[in-house]
């Protein structure tokens, strides 16, 4: 089973999407078959003929040209992370390993993530490895997040609870949000990973057993997840906004560092404050 929406499923997704004016391209009024751009209209933008085009989308294309590539996402505006995309979905995808090979190991935390992990009591961090699942946690992580360690490792996904934990929407004050972003990095993980049955069996029962889930999906959005603003609705301190950053090694970008963290003196920190020194006096971080 494969994972990844097809490289025409995304192309008829983002041509959807524009409208003749927001590429600078007469419209001549009427009423249009289908929402969005017409075929001919993005292969003239993108400079292929219009069969080339057709036949992108009806995926007929083995090989597509890393400059066609390029072209095409000028013309349909994509952002660095959906073009990325792009050339991972429009790359022919990896062979399968034997039957007979073992399966892959499951990924060690690298020391110096543990370390980091042992050093920043203040600080909610985690380890996150493919597919979003959940390598390692610090014990303030664990008063912030929730008690991972209470949980099956097959559970231990940030996806799969988003979705699928109900406490997850008490938890996240910005639940839609929160939720649309994992989807857009699961779109990611499955273009960079096509074959990886533990990803596609994660996205199928997301798709089976949550309707938001498999609505946003088909929606097919796409970005990394690297820094932002999360607001927390904290069953013991109240409302809290922390900033959270991604860090990757250069050599392992399949492994994240994620930490949370408020700006000094700002009601957040303080709340923080307050609940870490409540819930991890004397704890050790988790893996």
């Amino acid at each position: 089973m494969t994972t990844a929406t097809s490289l025409g499923d995304f192309l008829r997704s983002r041509r959807s999407g524009l409208r003749p004016q927001d590429v600078a391209l007469p419209d001549y009024g009427g009423t249009r078959r289908v929402a969005g751009l017409r075929r001919e209209e993005l292969a003239l933008l993108a400079g292929v003929s219009v069969d080339y085009y057709t036949r992108m989308e009806q995926d007929r294309v083995p090989n597509p040209s890393g400059g066609v590539l390029d072209a095409l996402a000028r013309a349909l505006r994509l952002t660095a992370d959906e073009t990325r995309h792009l050339h991972d979905l429009a790359r022919p995808a990896p062979r399968r390993p034997p039957l007979d090979q073992p399966p892959r190991p499951e990924q060690p935390v690298r020391p110096m993530l543990r370390r980091l992990l042992a050093e920043l009591r203040d600080v909610p961090a985690l380890v996150m490895g493919r597919r979003m699942d959940i390598l390692a946690w610090n014990p303030a992580a664990r008063a912030l997040l929730g008690d991972y360690g209470a949980m099956a490792p097959a559970e231990r996904n940030i996806a799969r609870i988003t979705f699928l934990d109900p406490t997850s929407r008490d938890l996240y004050a910005d639940w839609d949000s929160c939720a649309r972003e994992n989807v857009a990095y699961l779109h990611l993980e499955a273009g960079r990973h096509p074959d990886d049955p533990r990803l596609a069996s994660l996205i199928g029962e997301l798709s089976m057993q949550s309707e938001d889930f498999r609505r946003w999906w088909a929606e097919h959005p796409v970005q990394d997840k690297t820094a932002g603003t999360k607001r927390f609705h904290h069953p013991l301190v109240g409302t809290l906004s922390l900033t959270y950053d991604t860090l990757r090694a250069a050599d392992d970008p399949d492994q994240a560092l994620i930490t949370y963290g408020a700006a000094p003196g700002s009601p957040s920190h303080d709340a923080l404050r307050m609940l870490l020194a409540w819930t991890t006096a004397g704890a050790e971080p988790r893996v």
